[in-house]
């Protein structure tokens, strides 16, 4: 672990100092790689849309685990720490969790606004918590609640029911508890709640038994089980998204069943000024694009599925990437300009290769980042997408792939000639 002195001596750098210049001949050919993990145990980050690289850029989030390929136990515990990239990639332990999944880990992240301190979700007792760590000063605070989504400051988080979104879909929520709310199907105690970072205080500010009451295309929602998934803060600060999900009730179990229908609800951060985004059951992949607009794969009515940019608060959407970007995928902007949206892609069905690429808005170019095999056994609930995080600076991009046959592991790719093209 670093002192403090090390650590200071290192958080101006960026990895433009790094020996990652590429040595690309051809236009064509693929941006350097490097894995930045290794086994025996197995390395992954998560989801696209959370900070896994400090502001210095030098050091990338991970979690380690030493099984695959099954559905993780109440004691299953998961690593988090850290990989130095200025130190042969050392792996530096922070801790461990055991509150996680093989989509979004333990929500593992940066805290937005701080030099050194990093969250991440555990399970303690009878309820979800949140640890706070400064990695400088090794000071560590955990707070009573779980965290989903950050603010662009650290100020304050937004957090599911994750015992409720294990039950409706397993393997985006933890497993350890029960759904205190399993006997009701839209209860006013669930839904989205405000978790201020400094003091932990817990406020919900949108409740299902809310936006059980709108009816979906003009009908009601009643007799089916919600849920709510997906939370993301706008870069404002003053807006939230989050995905409304419902299942079918099994007529004989009462159980949740059959396929969940979405719609993309935005509100102020206080829970008011509620909107239906996107109404058409269709919505995925997101990302706030600026304070007002969102880009988002969904299938608007009366036309085909695909990423469109949506303005918060209106009907007003075109469709983004035509022909270019026609599958869906985890979506998001490089930070330092969007005029460039980073992507990827599931396995396709010939050789199960995945494929990570930028797509540059102004000249309608999509520029591969590599394809990369996924084995066929990586599926469902444990499959291992590639989830495309960008570095502070935009020069870089890591994924997790299992394609180097020592299980998932984190992958380091340049991108910065292209991006300075």
């Amino acid at each position: 672990m670093l002192n403090r002195r090390q650590f200071l001596q290192t958080s101006s750098l960026s990895l433009a100092g790094l020996a990652l210049r590429p040595t690309i001949a051809r236009a064509d050919e693929f941006p350097p790689v490097r894995a930045i993990t290794r086994g025996p145990k197995h390395h992954w980050f998560g989801y696209y849309d959370k900070l896994e690289f400090d502001p210095s850029n030098r050091y990338v989030l991970s979690n380690e685990v030493d099984f695959e390929h099954r559905t993780p136990r109440p004691d299953d515990v998961v690593q988090v720490g850290m990989v130095d990239l200025q130190d042969n990639d050392r792996w530096i332990e922070l801790g461990q969790s055991n509150a996680w999944g093989w989509q979004q880990g333990c929500m593992l992240q940066w805290r937005p606004g701080s030099e050194s301190e990093v969250v991440w979700n555990d399970r303690q007792g009878d309820r979800y918590v949140c640890h706070v760590l400064d990695v400088q000063t090794q000071q560590k605070r955990t707070l009573p609640s779980p965290i989903y989504t950050l603010s662009a400051d650290g100020s304050f988080g937004l957090t599911a029911d994750f015992a409720r979104i294990q039950v409706m879909r397993p393997g985006y929520g933890y497993v350890g508890l029960p759904d205190e709310h399993g006997d009701e199907l839209a209860p006013p105690d669930s839904g989205v709640f405000r978790v201020d970072m400094n003091t932990g205080d817990r406020q919900l500010v949108l409740s299902l038994a809310d936006v059980a009451a709108i009816p979906h295309q003009g009908k009601v929602l009643d007799n089916v089980w919600h849920y709510f998934n997906h939370l993301l803060i706008s870069p404002d600060m003053r807006r939230f998204i989050v995905l409304h999900r419902w299942r079918a009730r099994d007529q004989k179990t009462g159980a949740p069943t059959g396929t969940f229908i979405t719609r993309m609800l935005t509100a102020n951060v206080d829970g008011t000024d509620l909107y239906v985004l996107d109404p058409s059951g269709k919505t995925s992949h997101f990302i706030w694009r600026d304070p007002e607009h969102i880009c988002m794969w969904t299938q608007p009515f009366g036309k085909p599925a695909a990423f469109y940019l949506f303005q918060d608060k209106t009907r007003e959407i075109e469709m983004v990437g035509e022909g270019i970007m026609p599958l869906n995928g985890h979506n998001t902007y490089l930070p330092q300009s969007t005029d460039w949206i980073l992507n990827d892609t599931y396995p396709d069905r010939q050789e199960r290769k995945q494929n990570p690429y930028l797509y540059h808005i102004p000249t309608n170019r999509r520029i591969s980042l590599g394809k990369f095999h996924s084995p066929i056994e990586y599926n469902g609930e444990w499959r291992c997408d590639t989830h495309p995080r960008s570095s502070n600076d935009g020069q870089s991009v890591v994924i997790d792939s299992p394609h180097g046959g020592n299980g998932r592991q984190l992958y380091l790719i340049d991108i910065s000639y292209i991006v300075k093209e």
